[in-house]
């Protein structure tokens, strides 16, 4: 048996049944095991064996069978079926051995030569395995993600390749969309800071001798532009910043210094800046732009249907909303109508707000302003929330029940209300119970400040003081005679939030 950790031992079922590593199928008989975990049939370790011989009798009497489809449709069609032991593409799109016992192959795979010298590791020959310990591609930086499979590996130096990359010429020149130069692989390897992301590597890189760039091989293919769940406009990519292009250097992610010197995701517009990893982190939270002349309709859906007035700042006096049959106007006599409630959040009127003349309807500045449709970090669904109104709703967040305006998701059906909305935008927030800014760490795991509760993750904190608080605490307080059930925090993090918005900005602490 070929495994990169070692060898294996022919032992009696531990438990008195077990599934084997390669077929999947459960037996209770005696198994290869490996120091490792991996346990196997021993007529699955066999075969294996045999084909990394090259020793292709144990298959003779297997019938090759052939593509069920072009290799040009893709992968999206075959999702669901059985994959190939070597390279876990789908079985279907090349002539494949199916044996009995279930260790699916292709014809390819099993040919492949079992020792191999590489220009990238010159000590020793490489040898076919299986990637027992999972470990890193040194070319492409990637562990497959579907299985262990098959690799090009030296035991004594833990190297490893895939199947193909180490079949990759190494005069390699990759055209990338995101630079107008190719890049041409870099024959050494060294550790490096990748120009695209940021990040250490100590695998193959990648150079655009033009620009004197050095990076991974996977960030070459690092969208442009993307539209990110974390920001309302389109974040551009770049390999470096002058620093006064930006007062805050902070991730808006992670709250970490992004170095500028490498590259990051920006919005032109904010001036707000994110690492490359984090914003790239999860797949279903940002969308590739393709075309960039063309507008993105998120951007562009505004709660403001008409502005029937401005005043000379430019700012709409008058306006028509689309929530109300009524025209409103902007007043900032907060002091006046000190107890009434925005009708979109229900929070005090402590700044700016519209009203209206005809019916007892105010709402905050902020609240009137918020688009039509908007996607949140926080909501796991792929299209935007819509804002409605009109409805008694549970918030998905905080769990009141509520018939404000609140943002709901067309495919779940679950809504968010615009306190929760308020509270969990990105950037620092002041808390009337703390005096210091906080900023929300979604990964961070730690006590609960307030209500004692413990190994709680996604946290506000203080990272200085490292206070940290949270959103988790119910009681019953009262806002205006009415009694609620709230998280305390969150409610004070929003109330705060408005008071302080004439003068701060997304991402920058506020005083």
């Amino acid at each position: 048996m070929f495994l990169l950790c070692g060898a294996l031992w022919v032992l009696p079922s531990q438990d008195g049944e077990y599934a084997c590593d390669f077929c999947d199928k459960e037996d209770n008989e005696f198994v290869y095991h490996c120091s490792c975990g991996l346990d196997f049939h021993i007529k699955c370790a066999l075969l294996t064996f045999n084909i990394a011989e090259n020793n292709l009798k144990e298959l003779d009497h297997v019938a090759l069978q052939h593509p069920l489809i072009s290799t040009e449709n893709g992968n999206e069609e075959l999702e669901d079926v059985s994959k190939c032991f070597g390279c876990w593409e789908p079985l279907a799109k090349f002539t494949h051995f199916s044996p009995d016992c279930g260790f699916n192959l292709h014809e390819k795979c099993a040919k492949l030569p079992f020792k191999l010298n590489h220009v990238w590791h010159r000590k020793h020959p490489l040898v076919l395995q299986f990637n027992s310990q999972r470990l890193s591609c040194k070319i492409c930086g990637e562990t497959s993600r579907m299985g262990s499979g098959f690799v090009y590996g030296c035991s004594p130096c833990k190297f490893v390749v895939h199947i193909e990359c180490a079949s990759q010429s190494p005069l390699q020149v990759i055209k990338s969309t995101n630079h107008e130069h190719p890049f041409t692989v870099f024959l050494r390897q060294v550790p490096f800071t990748c120009d695209a992301c940021g990040t250490e590597g100590n695998h193959v890189a990648y150079t655009c001798g033009t620009c004197n760039i050095i990076i991974h091989k996977n960030c070459i293919s690092l969208p442009r532009i993307i539209k990110s769940k974390w920001h309302d406009h389109r974040l551009l990519h770049t390999y470096f910043h002058h620093i006064e292009d930006f007062r805050v250097l902070d991730c808006i992610i992670c709250h970490d210094e992004v170095n500028t010197e490498h590259g990051s995701y920006y919005c032109s517009k904010c001036t707000v800046i994110f690492h490359v990893k984090c914003v790239m982190k999860d797949k279903d939270s940002y969308e590739i732009v393709e075309n960039e002349d063309e507008e993105s309709p998120d951007e562009s859906v505004s709660s403001i249907t008409k502005v029937l007035e401005r005043n000379d700042a430019g700012e709409a006096t008058v306006i028509e909303h689309f929530k109300h049959i009524h025209y409103l106007i902007l007043s900032d006599r907060v002091g006046e109508y000190d107890d009434k409630c925005c009708d979109g959040c229900l929070l005090p009127i402590v700044t700016s707000f519209y009203y209206c003349t005809q019916c007892d309807f105010f709402l905050h500045k902020f609240c009137a302003e918020l688009p039509k449709v908007k996607h949140v970090w926080h909501h796991r669904c792929r299209p935007a929330l819509v804002l409605t109104s009109n409805e008694v709703f549970e918030c998905v967040r905080c769990l009141c029940l509520s018939n404000a305006f609140a943002y709901k998701c067309e495919e779940c059906e679950q809504c968010t209300c615009l306190r929760c909305i308020i509270a969990l935008t990105p950037g620092a927030r002041t808390c009337l119970g703390h005096k210091h800014p906080l900023l929300f760490y979604t990964e961070y795991k730690g006590p609960c400040v307030p209500c004692g509760k413990d190994d709680i993750k996604g946290l506000f904190r203080y990272i200085q003081k490292a206070i940290s608080v949270m959103y988790v605490k119910k009681v019953e307080i009262q806002i205006f005679g009415f009694t609620i059930v709230q998280h305390v925090i969150l409610l004070l993090i929003s109330i705060v939030f408005l008071v302080n918005i004439r003068s701060s900005n997304l991402g920058v602490l506020l005083k």
